[in-house]
């Protein structure tokens, strides 16, 4: 008899800055899903939530200057479809026919930032029961929001670089308190980040007084929490994680560039890096950074995968912990597959094994009494 093939929903798209990203993650992540093991369902959220099936990246990219008015006309007629619960076919979105999914076997969020990396989807996952690839509510939150990863990293003692937050209120309302606050705590230059976002959207350095004011009004749009950071001259390596209670470590890799601070254009426009795997560093700060990767991993209960990055001193050559990333890019070329295609497991098999994952912490969270 034929294996019944598992049911495999793919999301992508989302309410996020980085929607276009998850197209880009999506449409290889469907490329390379084996379609003798899985039936695919993929199923696109636009921008401004609406939930669509049978939409494929392409489309969506395609869909958007439509959506630009479908999507307005949706939100005038209150037709957003993730608050209703309910898909729309993409082949009748003009006719607003409804249609059911149908069962489930596994989901794979391919959702980066806001609304769907940060615990948002995991929690409705959770809720309707259905098991899915990558970290739970509570991990992925803490994975997207740097200001309370990097406290659960000091309290148990990993090094992270000096930082500060401020809420968007706080910065509308005392601005030159904050501006002390910062060249007093950690001077020139800084790092000026959202809390509450990927792919370096909205980041930047800032060099003085004026450049501060323009980096934290700009980080601000993004999210209502800003962090700040002392900028140090480093080297950003990154470690790949994969398992659930024992994870497996991937090689380390360096992403190697000429820019001060990689942004989103440097990053998904202009290519201005490249990604070196192994990283030439000393087999000792490889194994400081594996030890430094599972402690961040288990003290952030991820589970499935999460990208470490770190940092690496160029003056005094010590390793500072920057973040997990718990919905890394997928397309072939990210560093996320790339770490795990130089150690010897390809993008098709990092699939399979997500899937593994998924459906083994699903099958373990039904232990769990509820009655």
């Amino acid at each position: 008899m034929m294996q019944q093939k598992i049911r495999v929903g793919v999301i992508f798209g989302g309410r996020s800055s980085e929607h276009d990203v998850s197209l880009h993650s999506a449409a290889s992540v469907l490329a390379n899903l084996d379609t003798e093991k899985y039936e695919v369902i993929p199923l696109g959220i636009t921008r401004e939530g609406a939930w669509l099936l049978g939409v494929n990246p392409d489309e969506m990219q395609a869909l958007g200057e439509m959506t630009g008015g479908q999507g307005k006309r949706q939100q005038q007629n209150k037709v957003v479809l993730a608050g209703d619960a309910v898909v729309y076919d993409v082949k009748s979105l003009e006719s607003g026919k409804r249609v059911g999914i149908g069962p489930l076997d596994v989901v794979f969020p391919v959702l980066h930032g806001p609304y769907g990396e940060d615990g948002t989807i995991q929690g409705l996952l959770e809720m309707i029961g259905i098991p899915y690839v990558g970290c739970g509510v509570l991990s992925s939150a803490l994975g997207m929001d740097k200001e309370k990863m990097k406290i659960l990293f000091q309290a148990i003692h990993l090094p992270v670089i000096p930082f500060l937050t401020y809420h968007r209120y706080r910065w509308e309302q005392t601005p030159d308190a904050i501006l002390m606050d910062v060249e007093q705590q950690l001077g020139y230059p800084c790092i000026v980040k959202p809390a509450n976002m990927g792919s370096s959207i909205g980041v930047s350095k800032a060099e003085d007084s004026e450049t501060l004011k323009q980096a934290i009004t700009q980080a601000a749009e993004y999210d209502n929490k800003i962090i700040l950071e002392r900028w140090l001259d480093v080297r950003e390596i990154s470690c790949a994680v994969l398992g659930n209670e024992e994870p497996q470590l991937s090689l380390i890799g360096e992403l190697v560039t000429q820019e001060a601070v990689l942004d989103y254009e440097g990053k998904y426009l202009h290519s201005a890096f490249r990604f070196q795997v192994p990283a030439d560093i000393p087999q000792s700060l490889v194994t400081e950074c594996f030890s430094m990767a599972k402690q961040a991993f288990h003290v952030l209960d991820l589970n499935g995968l999460a990208r470490v990055d770190f940092f690496l001193d160029r003056n005094d050559g010590r390793i500072y912990l920057n973040e997990v990333n718990t919905m890394p890019g997928f397309t072939p070329d990210s560093v996320y597959p790339k770490l795990w295609s130089a150690s010897g497991l390809s993008y098709p098999q990092l699939l399979d094994r997500l899937i593994e994952l998924a459906l083994e912490r699903h099958q373990d969270r039904q232990r769990i009494r509820t009655k």
